[in-house]
């Protein structure tokens, strides 16, 4: 399975355009232009399995600064900066990767923008908490 059998060719083409310069990526812009952020949850899944390219299960800080190349193999490398910010987004445990839990994040990180473009920050942070509570909660239950 490829990216473009989940995103169209010219979408990602856009979105990398967007950022060429460095410290311009924007992970929600990114997801937007790319389309990812109008795919189902499976859709991304498939995208988490195709960029966790050591199928390790997590996105590693090593995978996430060579995010755009997995996009668009001549595309810039994400700065320090960049890399920080988007895997802040979804590291739950702070272990700087991205795991199973990481993934459902980003799913509903996508749902929740595709939902109501006008989401603020604080607001989305404070629903992110709130689901690790859930699913801690729900994993001490088991």
């Amino acid at each position: 399975m490829s990216l473009t059998s989940i995103l169209s060719a010219e979408d990602i083409q856009n979105a990398i355009k967007d950022c060429e310069a460095p410290d311009t990526f924007c992970y929600k812009k990114f997801f937007k232009l790319c389309g990812l952020s109008s795919k189902t949850p499976k859709e991304v899944k498939d995208v988490f399995q195709i960029l966790d390219e050591d199928n390790s299960g997590f996105i590693e800080h090593s995978e996430l600064k060579y995010f755009l190349q997995r996009f668009v193999p001549n595309a810039r490398t994400l700065t320090e900066a960049e890399t920080k910010n988007f895997i802040s987004a979804a590291d739950d445990d702070s272990d700087g990767k991205i795991g199973v839990e990481g993934q459902y994040l980003i799913s509903h990180i996508v749902l929740v923008l595709k939902k109501n473009q006008h989401v603020g920050r604080n607001d989305l942070i404070g629903w992110i908490k709130w689901q690790l509570v859930q699913m801690k909660h729900h994993k001490l239950c088991q």
